[in-house]
């Protein structure tokens, strides 16, 4: 303790409160909630399919009807939102399958609506998935590798964000990062009388080398190229509250950090500056596959270590997090309130 403090509380010994369990209990700050927990899915074409991503363990590529029974284990845990990503049948230049009316997520939004319909149900909205050369949006001359045309590209996302809410999404998740996309998908919506879907805004999104196990799970790797050009630069901080800034003047209802865990400094100069913003914080791919290969090899208790880094995800002020671990995270959650039941009963 510095000696300042321990002049103003003479009598202070802080390892008093840590003594157990109980009164660690007693005093903690940052309390996880599964309230706070959104499982991300891939789904897929075809009927009866789930298969492992292999530098994912215990994630699975999906058909509706095993999305669908996913579905209801998330709501019977407790976990409040699911986040769909597709993978279609077939790819193109603009990523027609994003706003197909058939297209794969919005065949499962519609199949989960029935089967789950308390869950809260948001849709990335993004042309990665579906474009051939995956970009986040429609590239520009062959001699700048990366660049995207960005008021072209807000026109198809639009008509993503609309096919989405129709087939059921509560909530419209932009993940692109390019300019004014919250502001178009705002207007669209509106347009259609779809006044009541929420958009989430990946409004801090970095160029992160954390996201390549999703890459692969979502096959959605640039065929050339980079997302440099209009991802967040990862040494810029400030710039993160800017962008924050942008997207609510453009009528977001929630906003998101992207990756978590490097970035908390992020995440809580966001929340610092915009606090009744709700706030979403991505624990994203690579963040999930180094814990749990981890814990697989012997190294972390992989229990321990989930838990703890999604708490500290939410001390640095996330109120929701995205994250894969979210089904073990609600069944530890629900154990370890369950034991201090019994412990205080008995």
């Amino acid at each position: 303790m510095q000696p300042a403090v321990r002049a103003q509380f003479p009598q202070a010994r802080p390892r008093r409160l840590r003594r157990t369990e109980t009164l660690r209990r007693m005093v903690r700050e940052t309390r996880l909630s599964v309230d706070g927990l959104i499982y991300p899915v891939f789904v897929v074409p075809g009927g009866d399919v789930r298969e492992e991503v292999p530098s994912m363990p215990g994630v699975y590529h999906q058909s509706v009807d095993q999305v669908v029974e996913d579905a209801r284990e998330v709501a019977d845990l407790g976990i409040p939102a699911m986040l769909l990503f597709g993978l279609p049948s077939t790819k193109d230049w603009e990523g027609s399958e994003a706003w197909a009316h058939d297209g794969i997520v919005q065949q499962a939004l519609r199949a989960i609506r029935r089967a789950a319909p308390s869950l809260v149900l948001i849709a990335d909205t993004c042309l990665c998935e579906y474009t051939s050369h995956g970009h986040c949006g429609i590239p520009g001359p062959d001699d700048q590798p990366g660049f995207i045309e960005n008021d072209r590209s807000l026109e198809l996302l639009t008509r993503a964000a609309v096919a989405q809410a129709e087939a059921g999404a509560d909530i419209v998740a932009p993940s692109d990062m390019l300019d004014g996309r919250v502001q178009a998908i705002r207007s669209a919506l509106d347009a259609r009388g779809l006044v009541d879907t929420a958009i989430l805004s990946y409004a801090a999104k970095y160029a992160s080398a954390f996201y390549g196990p999703f890459r692969e799970a979502a096959e959605s790797a640039p065929q050339f190229g980079d997302r440099r050009g209009y991802q967040m630069d990862p040494p810029n901080g400030r710039e993160a509250v800017r962008e924050v800034g942008y997207d609510l003047a453009e009528g977001a209802d929630m906003v998101m950090v992207k990756p978590a865990l490097p970035y908390l400094d992020v995440v809580h100069a966001v929340k610092s500056t915009y606090p009744d913003v709700p706030l979403a914080a991505y624990n994203v791919s690579g963040e999930y596959a180094m814990l749990k290969a981890a814990a697989l090899n012997g190294w972390l208790d992989e229990r321990r270590s989930v838990l703890e880094a999604l708490t500290c995800i939410a001390r640095a002020g996330a109120d929701m997090t995205i994250t894969y671990s979210a089904k073990d995270v609600a069944r530890w959650l629900s154990s370890a309130a369950l034991s201090s039941e019994l412990t205080a009963v008995g």
